[in-house]
């Protein structure tokens, strides 16, 4: 996928130029997969190593004998024992639960029907899940679905990076650099992706400053 229109248009801005010449393009990568796995991932990957998310995740899929990510139907007949016993926390199972129960009815919708639902409203339809919150979403609309104008103004990253940037000394509130990420739509996604490099950028030189 290139993002060249969306890197001159942003390159044009003050904030971004310096960010952009020094990161280069964005790799930023897209994974189109059902909305329904993406959340169970989701939700596995909350306050969790990666490492560790992944081996839980496996022990799941371990359970499922069939082809493909198990079915919404296949988790729901599982136990609550033999989802605890993969390592999931209480609150996990509850929610991947829940999720499996949200898809067996359609709320969650396939992958076809959630491309032709505007990022809003699936943001609200997708809200009503448990421990589905709305930065989860998000997550969802830029790295499943490839939506080009998502500002997660939630994200401890994304609001560090724009502090960083912008050499303030606080972080804005979220209200706030919504109100300020206006002025990058509609590649608002693509912002994101290099206000995260930004703030990753200035954990790199903390680690190799001496002392």
């Amino acid at each position: 996928m290139s993002y060249a229109k969306a890197e001159r248009a942003l390159k044009r801005i003050p904030l971004f130029k310096p960010i952009i010449t020094q990161v280069g393009p964005c790799t930023m990568a897209v994974e189109p997969r059902e909305p329904y796995e993406a959340l169970v991932h989701a939700i596995s990957h909350q306050q969790v190593h990666g490492n560790a998310a992944r081996a839980i995740m496996g022990r799941l899929l371990a359970l499922h004998a069939g082809p493909g990510f198990p079915p919404a139907e296949f988790i729901l007949a599982l136990p609550v024992e033999a989802m605890r016993g993969c390592g999931f926390s209480g609150s996990k199972v509850a929610a991947i639960r829940d999720i499996a129960e949200k898809a067996a009815s359609g709320l969650v919708p396939t992958l076809a029907a959630a491309e032709a639902l505007d990022d809003e409203t699936l943001i609200q339809r997708l809200v009503a899940i448990r421990g589905v919150g709305r930065w989860t979403v998000e997550m969802l609309l830029m790295f499943t679905l490839g939506r080009p104008d998502i500002l997660p103004v939630d994200d401890f990253g994304v609001r560090d990076g724009y502090r960083l940037a912008a050499g303030l000394e606080e972080q804005p509130k979220p209200k706030a650099l919504a109100e300020i990420g206006r002025e990058w739509a509609p590649h608002r996604s693509v912002a994101a992706w290099y206000l995260w490099r930004r703030a990753d950028m200035a954990k790199k030189i903390k680690n190799v400053a001496p002392g």
